[in-house]
């Protein structure tokens, strides 16, 4: 059995939640998204629903624009941008939409593109043809990791 010992930095295990009148307000009880230990951003799922008139904008490259636009307003709002988003998931109502939303998608990143899922599901609230949530770091990539409390860790393996 082959034992070592790691070093882990750890970061504390706060949570914040972050908000915008920019985004629109949820439709049940969760955050617009929540912030880690100053580390990661958890963004729930946006819907192509205009904050202003909380409607859904008219089809799905409308409906993906406007949940990219809501994420982006979540995260800019907290001084993030969508360059630090780390990992996306896409839930569309029909498979048949994906190039379609993929054509939308690729005017919100560059590359590196974050890592990402694209799902059909049976149906979405409001009846919405895309959702779309988001994981980002909220320190700049250029800005280099940050550091955190270490903890030693013991590994145990074969």
């Amino acid at each position: 059995m082959l034992r070592r010992k790691v070093r882990l930095s750890v970061a504390s295990m706060t949570r914040m939640e972050l908000h915008t009148s920019e985004a629109p307000v949820p439709v049940g009880p969760y955050s617009q998204a929540v912030a880690t230990g100053g580390e990661l951003v958890f963004v729930s799922g946006q819907l192509g629903v205009n904050p202003d008139s909380g409607e859904l904008d008219d089809g799905v490259e409308a409906q993906a624009a406007r949940a990219l636009k809501n994420i982006s307003a979540i995260l800019g709002s907290h001084g993030i941008d969508m360059s630090q988003v780390v990992k996306a998931t896409i839930y569309l109502a029909d498979m048949d939409d994906f190039a379609r939303v993929n054509e939308v998608y690729q005017d919100f990143f560059t590359r590196p593109y974050p890592a990402r899922a694209a799902l059909e599901v049976s149906a979405l609230p409001l009846g919405a043809l895309v959702e779309i949530e988001a994981i980002a770091t909220a320190t700049p990539a250029e800005a280099g990791p940050q550091p955190g409390p270490e903890v030693e860790a013991e590994t145990v393996g074969r």
